[in-house]
């Protein structure tokens, strides 16, 4: 077991999560590039296309982190807000890209939303739902303030469908991202609990599932990369 305070488990304490998130902040960005080889880009190209954002529309990006994500939103014209429960993450998006007129940085807890009902014509996030420790809260709190007939798209880590390729990625996770997270990141026990989070975390189907029970309609989604990450997507049917 480690001895860091701040070295989370998959029981998601928010205290301990947020503050793993703190201390990598300002590496991490660049840290899963390296770790991703290079298919973040690609996974936010399609996360863009999928929230089509509009100008002078209101856009959530929960789990924002420094704001990468949330700046491919930016030339669309909406009004962007990034948020974060880390408040290490909010303060290295702001350094970053304080100046960004239509963008900004808000601390928030994805399960008690600080946002009134409705306030957004889409909500989306990537790669931080499996950090929630309740998921299912955070699926109806997104549909809260989301306006009716409002989108959400969901960009999560996985489970390929071939056996065969699922092998080769557990190898991957197992035997080479600690190597290289010890390499580029400046805490690589964070890595291992990402490592763990992926794997504990449900198929495809069954986050389709939640998020229909959440309230979502017209649910769906598609993988990507062979499956490592599924994009998920539904709309606010409203009452």
């Amino acid at each position: 077991m480690s001895s860091d305070p701040n070295r989370a488990d998959l029981g998601k304490d928010p205290q301990r999560v947020s503050g793993m998130f703190d201390q990598v902040a300002a590496a991490y960005d660049r840290t899963n590039s390296v770790l991703s080889l290079g298919n973040d880009r690609f996974w936010r190209v399609a996360t863009l296309k999928a929230v089509a954002p509009k100008r002078g529309e209101r856009i959530l990006d929960l789990a924002a982190g420094t704001g990468t994500s949330s700046m491919a939103f930016v030339p669309s014209g909406a009004h962007v807000v990034a948020a974060d429960f880390s408040p290490g993450m909010i303060a290295e998006g702001r350094r970053r890209h304080g100046n960004v007129p239509n963008l900004e940085f808000v601390q928030a807890d994805a399960t008690d939303l600080p946002f009134q009902d409705g306030e957004f014509d889409a909500v989306t996030m990537s790669f931080g739902l499996r950090n929630v420790n309740d998921p299912r809260r955070a699926l109806r709190e997104l549909r809260r303030v989301t306006k009716p007939g409002g989108r959400i798209v969901v960009c999560e880590f996985s489970h390929p469908p071939s056996r065969a390729f699922n092998g080769l990625y557990r190898f991957y996770n197992d035997r080479v991202l600690p190597t290289v997270a010890k390499a580029v990141s400046s805490n690589a026990e964070a890595y291992d609990y990402l490592n763990e989070s992926i794997r504990d975390w449900p198929n495809q189907p069954t986050l389709a599932a939640w998020m229909r029970d959440a309230g979502w309609a017209d649910v769906a989604y598609r993988n990507l990369t062979f499956g490592i990450v599924a994009l998920h997507r539904g709309i606010n049917p409203g009452a």
